[in-house]
């Protein structure tokens, strides 16, 4: 029997996505090989390559003014690319709304930027996005749209005139965007889009040559990537073919629009479920600031939050265990965790509240 599968990523993948990769590994298409063991520059897998990227501009909706990389190194690697490729000597200003914004903060001070931070819930333990003005005159503009540990999550991207940057990890093809404002939109394929390994940057092409100092190594360009189509050197193959089977299921399952509905209805169930506990739980985020992705909350008495979750895995739900810098419980609702799974989840909890309240 399959588990029910709440982590925070990697995460679960649609069982039709898993099906019909396990139908194609060992002979895709009767082609009589693993998309695993083939070269990177065959026909075959750059149908899959460029085939992934078409789905991504189809679900976005995104023009050919931006360019879309396949890269690795996850999230980590853009925390130190994005200020080698879009730095000009100036002011790079960031909103610090937990863990990754504050390591993509250290990352850029370390590589020698002056990082301005025009905005912190730091002194409420992050339980809300922060107001925040940018500057017109900033080099780049960064936000982190959602926040895995402290589950919170912008429900209004903000408006610049400087190039916005934004860290969607968590929150990728969730819910439709409005590029008309977005720079650079990158995350790492692992929670919404499909496997580890792969990290999605979708980029304004006329960033891509603001690259100046010619000591940013050639592999951490961005234009090398984007003239060489994410093929400069061999990618994660297997992980771009599940990441084109999951967007073939997005398109398949009605977009992003749909998916967006989805997500709202899971996380409205299990929301109202801590607001109306009588005090049994307590969520971490501020109401306006809550996220559709990472449910993160306590029980009140937290000497049962051990017993919540391992209670939770015999009944066959795993991954709640809230991060170690937040404790509690973090229920993480991914497009591929159904509404029958949520609802699953929301019987539990009720039933742990009656039994233990």
């Amino acid at each position: 029997m399959r588990k029910i599968n709440f982590s925070a990523g990697p995460t679960g993948l649609p069982i039709q996505v898993l099906k019909k990769a396990q139908e194609e590994f060992v002979n895709y298409k009767n082609e009589g090989y693993s998309i695993m063991e083939i070269s990177h520059r065959s026909k075959t897998y750059e149908e899959i390559h460029f085939g992934a990227m078409d789905k991504i501009r189809k679900l976005y909706g995104i023009d050919d003014s931006y360019e879309i990389l396949f890269l690795q190194g996850g999230a980590h690697l853009q925390f130190a690319m994005i200020p080698y490729n879009l730095y000009q000597g100036g002011v790079a200003e960031y909103v610090n709304t937990g863990v990754w914004s504050k390591k993509a903060i250290k990352e850029a001070k370390q590589i020698g930027v002056d990082v301005r931070v025009v905005s912190t819930s730091e002194d409420e333990n992050f339980t809300h996005i922060p107001d925040v003005n940018f500057s017109d005159t900033a080099d780049y503009a960064y936000i982190c749209s959602n926040n895995t540990i402290y589950g919170t999550q912008y429900k209004i991207l903000p408006k610049t005139k400087s190039p916005l940057v934004i860290d969607a990890s968590s929150d990728f093809f969730s819910k439709p965007l409005d590029f008309s404002n977005i720079a650079l939109l990158y995350g790492g394929a692992q929670k919404n889009a499909g496997p580890s390994g792969v990290t999605i940057v979708i980029i304004k092409k006329e960033l891509i040559e603001r690259v100046m100092d010619d000591r940013v190594p050639t592999f951490l360009r961005y234009k090398t990537h984007a003239q060489n189509k994410s093929l400069y050197n061999t990618p994660p193959t297997f992980a771009i073919y599940l990441l084109d089977l999951n967007m073939q299921w997005l398109l398949d399952n009605g977009g992003l629009d749909k998916i967006n509905q989805l997500n709202i209805k899971k996380a409205n169930l299990l929301y109202d479920i801590i607001d109306n506990s009588q005090g049994f739980y307590k969520g971490h985020a501020q109401t306006n600031h809550r996220s559709l992705m990472n449910v993160s909350f306590n029980i009140v008495n937290s000497k049962l939050e051990q017993s919540f979750v391992d209670e939770a895995a015999k009944n066959n739900m795993i991954g709640l265990k809230g991060h170690r810098l937040l404790g509690g419980i973090r229920a993480s609702i991914y497009n591929a965790v159904s509404l029958e799974d949520v609802e699953n989840l929301a019987d539990f909890m009720r039933e742990f509240a009656k039994k233990n309240g």
